[in-house]
């Protein structure tokens, strides 16, 4: 799963012929390190989202829009300034590096045509957009990177730009036989690490496949090849370079089953049954296909970062307030003992010598002989009284910790059925309801003087294959919504066993449910469980009209005392969403 230079070669290639000539229509900045460009061409409008966050950089054309904040940022704001309204004059990438330049062109204040370029640097944590000036210097970028940051180059307004080279690499378009054989042969490693290693824009996936098409072992040693073992490698090398002088790109993903494991924006024959390739139209579909529900999902992560550390917080606290309890209650276990102890010496502690240390009693709750241990400073009334003051004492602490630890429990299975709402969270209005339990719940203070937000946010809807309506609560309000205000008596509700996660309602409309509705819905309260890792899981299900609130319950907690149950595993595919 590497954006690599030869992925960046396939980008440019469809951006040449999608986006040259086109005038730069509107500049939006939805993130902190992402803008969306639309472009206006012959054939309509292109999007084109180029993203520098560090977990996942990317370059795509989609047709999804994104909502912008009201107040544009800095940068997008100077890029509107100089770029609104110019023309793309080209694109290409420096060697097979993982960076793309879109030049542009426009008139300045005094009408003069001047050329710009966005350059965009796919390279991990250290993924940037940098714009800059026709004469290479940096006007701004999207990351600033200091030289208290980076000891190699200096990303700031007035530095000039250059690519940095941390390592020596073969240019894939310049390299010569013999200086291939030579970087691959100094390396004492396995052919396609040393391939890797060697040659710019080469990643470890695409090495394997290079070495198996030149009908060599990619884990064989270097020192182990032949030279005509380099002369084969070398001409697949040279097809790979004419491939991307001919824009001969043929972008497919590798399944295992249904999940997509690589791709690669050339065949992958190195996966074969039980693995099946699909051939994608192009890279930009592909990479949104691949990347865009992961790309949602670390943005909303990013998003609900300061929840998920207040729920953190909360509840790491109560699990050791609730783990010490628990330990001061196992101490009170002893409390039987002492009230037989007192209730046998005041029957049998007549017997007991002055002085002694230890008294043996017929236990007669057990009609066994137990040694009862004194403190031969007091007499035997008097041991049993202290006996009697411990019981009282110990069960008082019992009874206490009992109450304490149950209101402790309820908010452990509060904040983790939180915690399991801000997992499967899918936008930022879901975050908005959440917070607003959060507050509700006090963990967290509301502003003074702002009132109660609006929600927008609205459960998950389903359709079974059986045509039945299946609602899944995003969060223990709309479980609450769900279960007491959606669904009536002799609706199906459904949810995981003894684990945090959402309420499942089917919609009966007076009819029988089919087999396959059951199943359908059960996977769906296990795919939105804590438990979705789990190869299956437990459901139970019962119909609404068995399912209670007690009173001052927690939100989204239910009771119910029968109810079947079934194991279903946690996959979704094929079940309409709507």
């Amino acid at each position: 799963m590497a954006f690599d230079g030869l992925t960046i070669a396939n980008i440019v290639y469809e951006l040449n012929s999608e986006l040259t000539g086109a005038r730069l229509y509107k500049i939006a900045q939805p993130e902190t390190d992402e803008l969306l460009l639309t472009f206006k061409t012959n054939d309509g409008q292109k999007r084109l989202l180029l993203s520098a966050d560090a977990s996942l950089p990317l370059v795509y054309l989609t047709d999804d829009n994104k909502p912008s904040p009201m107040t544009a940022p800095g940068f997008c704001m100077l890029l509107r300034k100089h770029l609104q309204n110019g023309r793309v004059t080209g694109i290409s990438q420096p060697g097979l590096e993982r960076i793309i330049h879109i030049d542009v062109e426009h008139l300045d204040e005094m009408g003069d045509l001047c050329k710009k370029t966005l350059v965009i640097e796919i390279m991990g944590k250290h993924s940037n957009i940098i714009f800059v000036n026709g004469d290479g210097t940096i006007l701004d970028s999207i990351k600033h990177v200091s030289a208290a940051v980076s000891s190699v180059r200096e990303v700031l307004p007035g530095k000039p730009y250059f690519v940095a080279v941390t390592q020596e690499k073969l240019d894939l378009f310049t390299q010569t036989r013999d200086a291939f054989t030579a970087a691959l042969s100094a390396k004492p490693q396995p052919a396609f690490k040393a391939l890797y290693g060697s040659v710019t824009g080469i990643s470890p996936i695409l090495a394997q496949e290079l070495c198996a098409r030149a009908g060599i072992d990619g884990d064989r040693p270097t020192a182990a090849m032949e030279a005509a073992d380099y002369d084969r490698l070398f001409q697949v090398m040279t097809t790979l370079k004419e491939t991307i002088q001919n824009g001969a790109f043929e972008p497919c993903i590798a399944y295992d089953g249904k999940k997509p494991v690589e791709y690669a924006a050339i065949p992958l024959t190195i996966y074969e049954a039980p693995f099946r390739t699909e051939r994608i139209p192009s890279m930009s579909a592909l990479l949104e296909s691949y990347y865009a529900e992961k790309n949602a999902q670390t943005r909303i992560h990013q998003r609900s970062a300061d929840l998920r550390r207040i729920v953190q917080t909360h509840l790491e606290r109560d699990v050791k307030k609730y783990d010490l309890q628990l330990s001061q209650l196992r101490d009170t276990e002893k409390r039987e003992t002492y009230r037989i102890y007192g209730e046998l010496l005041n029957t049998y502690g007549y017997g007991a010598a002055p002085g002694a240390k230890s008294i043996d009693a017929l236990n007669y709750y057990t009609n066994e002989t137990i040694t009862i241990p004194l403190d031969p400073t007091l007499t035997a009334k008097e041991n049993a009284q202290r006996y009697f003051d411990r019981y009282g004492k110990l069960k008082r602490t019992n009874e206490a910790l009992t109450t304490l630890m149950e209101e402790v429990k309820a908010e452990i299975d509060h904040l983790e059925s939180i915690a399991a709402s801000l997992e499967i969270a899918q936008k930022e209005e879901d975050l908005v309801q959440i917070k607003e339990e959060l507050v509700e719940s006090g963990y967290v203070h509301r502003k003074g003087g702002s009132k109660k937000v609006k929600v927008t946010s609205k459960p998950f809807h389903y359709v079974s294959s059986d045509g039945f309506d299946i609602y899944v609560g995003k969060n223990n309000f709309q479980n609450d919504q769900l279960t007491f205000q959606l669904a009536t008596g002799n609706d199906w509700w459904f949810h995981a066993k003894k684990i945090p996660g959402s309420h499942v309602v089917v919609k009966t409309e007076g009819k029988e449910l089919p087999d396959r509705t059951f199943e359908e819905a059960a996977r769906l309260a296990a795919y939105y469980s804590k438990g979705r890792e789990q190869d299956k899981v437990e459901i139970d299900y019962i119909q609404k009209k068995h399912v209670k609130k007690p009173s001052g319950a927690k939100p989204g907690f239910v009771v119910y005392y029968t109810n079947f149950s079934m194991a279903v595993p946690s996959d979704i595919e094929g079940i309409k969403q709507v």
